[in-house]
């Protein structure tokens, strides 16, 4: 057992069960006699929601944080180039990869049993950001050992904030028209990106509400379905009573038309006999 192997572990759990299984590991590398490897397992933080959300889109999604990782070392380079068309191009791209991801995360987390907030999600969204523009935080990212939520201001490493470190922000350069295009191109795209996300929330509303009126409607029809199953019931019910005083007197009818022909038989037979004596006498 190492702290590599460790780490990796205890970042693929759920945070709840982080603690116990921190414990747990670090007891046992004391009592194996390495208290340096217990004492570094101790210092293991426990990671946030978000950081759980990033590390199982490292674990379960490797070749979509893989590309991000690479968009993120296409745009260091283009920065460093000064290339605003470069930069134009694969802030586009990042925007759309780091959306999809963050809604990735959305799903993956559903899939293990947990509901995330949009919150959550658009912390999701920063931490990728943020991996982008440094590659420590992308290191993270990649190996899924991220303990909570990074963010960035502007895009670069100058203007980048990781708080699971609180590294102080450097100083910022004096802005050249190079940079100033860069910035213009950003603030460009993260007005798209408001307005996409703008756009989604009113389709989602307006899907929301569609779903909600067509389940009234289906309420009203479950609700009429259930007026007719009992009328047609109690006309059931009626109906086998009906049936039953009709069987009722079918019999005693059944029994009466018996008797009745049984007492023409007897009285036939009886004129017979009367018919003869009366020939007998002449």
């Amino acid at each position: 057992m190492d702290l590599d192997d460790v780490t990796d572990e205890l970042y693929a759990l759920d945070p709840s069960e982080f603690v116990e299984k921190r414990t747990a590991r670090a007891a046992e590398a004391r009592e194996g006699g390495d208290r340096a490897l217990a004492t570094a397992i101790t210092a293991l933080r426990r990671p946030t929601t978000v950081g759980w959300l990033v590390n199982l889109l490292a674990r379960e999604s490797p070749d979509e944080v893989a590309a991000l990782i690479r968009l993120g070392e296409e745009l260091r380079a283009a920065q460093r180039q000064l290339s605003g068309e470069d930069l134009r191009q694969l802030s586009s791209q990042r925007q759309q990869v780091v959306r999809a991801l963050a809604r990735r995360a959305g799903r993956l987390a559903a899939e293990h049993g947990r509901k995330v907030g949009e919150g959550s999600l658009r912390e999701v969204g920063q931490t990728l950001h943020a991996a982008l523009a440094d590659p420590e935080v992308a290191d993270r990212v990649r190996t899924g050992h991220v303990v909570t939520a990074a963010s960035y201001s502007g895009f670069g490493p100058a203007g980048l904030s990781v708080v699971a470190d609180q590294k102080p922000a450097a100083t910022k350069p004096e802005p050249t028209p190079e940079t100033a295009e860069v910035d213009a191109d950003l603030l460009v795209g993260a007005r798209t990106e408001l307005a996409e996300a703008t756009a989604d929330v009113e389709q989602a509303t307006a899907a929301a509400e569609r779903a909600r009126a067509e389940l009234e409607r289906a309420s009203e029809g479950t609700a009429g379905i259930d007026v007719r199953i009992a009328t047609l019931r109690g006309e059931l019910e009626r109906a086998e009573q009906e049936r039953q005083f009709a069987r009722s007197a079918e019999t005693a009818a059944a029994e009466a038309a018996e008797r009745s022909e049984s007492d023409l038989h007897g009285a036939r037979r009886r004129l017979e006999e009367a018919e003869q004596r009366l020939g007998e006498l002449g």
